[in-house]
């Protein structure tokens, strides 16, 4: 994956940055990202992340662990070792549930967990620091140079304008 530069423009105050992410969008830009560091209310709306996918591999991986603990069961139970134990059939829904349980969320979140560290293109070896601040207390948006419409002296201009205590120009991101 290439680095990119770009410019970063930092902010104290998380609905401060709310707004200036939603008017940086407004502004034309499309592959800028928000860096907070807590969860903030309404940031996803205002940078437009869509909705993850994500939960559709969980759901798939889940009924891929309930599909794998029937067919487990089944196999060993009905078909390659069928012993009558006390008159229960061999194929014993009951008796199948804890493993079809145990291997439907086994199979859903170690999947999810893949997926999420594909998504989020994990790991990262050595990312630049642009601020140590913005692992506690600090907000920023960072728009890289290969957006759409990216001037450095035009977003630094731009993310000053719409309140940025400082802005950055990293040279590779």
């Amino acid at each position: 994956m290439a680095k990119l530069g770009g410019v970063a423009g930092i902010w104290l105050d998380d609905h401060a940055c709310v707004e200036a992410a939603a008017k940086v969008r407004a502004a034309g830009f499309k592959k800028f990202d928000a860096i907070t560091p807590f969860p903030v209310h309404g940031m996803e709306e205002a940078v437009g992340i869509k909705r993850s996918w994500i939960p559709y591999v969980t759901f798939a991986a889940g009924t891929l662990g309930l599909a794998s603990g029937v067919a487990l069961q089944y196999w060993t139970s009905a078909v390659s070792w069928p012993i009558n134990v006390g008159g229960k059939p061999f194929f014993s829904g009951p008796a199948f549930a804890p493993v079809m349980f145990e291997l439907t969320i086994l199979f859903a979140a170690l999947f999810s967990v893949g997926a999420l560290f594909a998504a989020c293109r994990l790991p990262k070896v050595d990312p630049p620091v642009i601020d140590p601040d913005l692992t506690s207390h600090k907000f920023a948006i960072f728009i890289p140079e290969n957006d759409v419409g990216y001037n450095a002296e035009r977003c630094e201009q731009l993310l000053k304008s719409l309140g940025a205590v400082e802005t950055k120009r990293i040279s590779a991101y």
